[in-house]
């Protein structure tokens, strides 16, 4: 019988992939690739496994997201098992959850195999805690890719004081940084983004709220990159 997984790929780095997702790629008939996930991770695939390569990286041309549904639909109801391999963990910014939404539609089940998010390896790559009792007692994940009525209220999440982890941010950085001063966060804010984070192309910057965006430019950062904004961004190595 055919079986259906959503796997995390975790962060970068293929040594903090999971044993449960090693076991599991092993099994795949088909396995659907996105972008994001480091190629070294198809070694654990099966030598007869088809790879399907998705795309889905923010800004580029991806394959859209009804077609992938419908390839793992077509590949299930033929007999095949079907693994799709996304970079981090599947439930976190990754559309994981409207997969499972479609797949038990059409009356699949599909297990849920969790990974690292970058949200916490990537601060943790260079040193930065997410949570810190002296410095925050929470954390907010939140997409930057969001504009108009999909913007995040910047100003709510300036209120909460929490560590702000920021994904696909990097193009409207600007944009971003302005409307957390508006809603009053301080200039001097301690914030840091790191590229490729887990990765031996790993960089990274730190600066106030207010120069962040300019330091980025100025390093030439891009994506795929996560922008930690808080006290903790103080912490870790320089």
């Amino acid at each position: 019988m055919s079986r259906a997984w959503l796997i995390g790929a975790g962060p970068g780095d293929v040594e903090l992939l999971t044993l449960k997702a090693v076991r599991t790629l092993a099994q795949a008939d088909v396995v659907l690739v996105d972008d994001l996930v480091n190629p070294e991770v198809l070694q654990f695939a099966r030598d007869d496994a088809q790879i399907v390569h998705v795309g889905k990286r923010g800004g580029q041309v991806s394959t859209p997201q009804p077609d992938i549904v419908a390839q793992m639909l077509d590949h299930l109801r033929a007999g095949r098992s079907v693994a799709r391999l996304k970079g981090g963990d599947p439930f976190v910014f990754g559309r994981g959850g409207e997969e499972q939404q479609a797949l038990q539609a059409a009356g699949i089940a599909v297990e849920i195999v969790g990974g690292i998010t970058a949200g916490i390896a990537a601060p943790a790559a260079i040193g930065i805690p997410v949570t810190h009792r002296d410095h925050a007692q929470g954390v907010i994940f939140v997409t930057g890719h969001g504009a108009g009525e999909h913007e995040a209220d910047w100003a709510a999440l300036a209120a909460t004081r929490m560590t702000l982890v920021i994904y696909m941010g990097m193009r409207r950085l600007n944009d971003i940084a302005d409307a957390l001063l508006a809603a009053g966060m301080p200039p001097d804010t301690p914030c840091a983004a790191i590229e490729s984070a887990t990765r031996p192309e790993q960089r990274h910057v730190r600066a106030s709220l207010r120069e962040l965006a300019q330091h980025v430019a100025d390093a030439g950062l891009g994506s795929p990159a996560i922008v930690v904004i808080g006290g903790v961004a103080s912490l870790g190595v320089s």
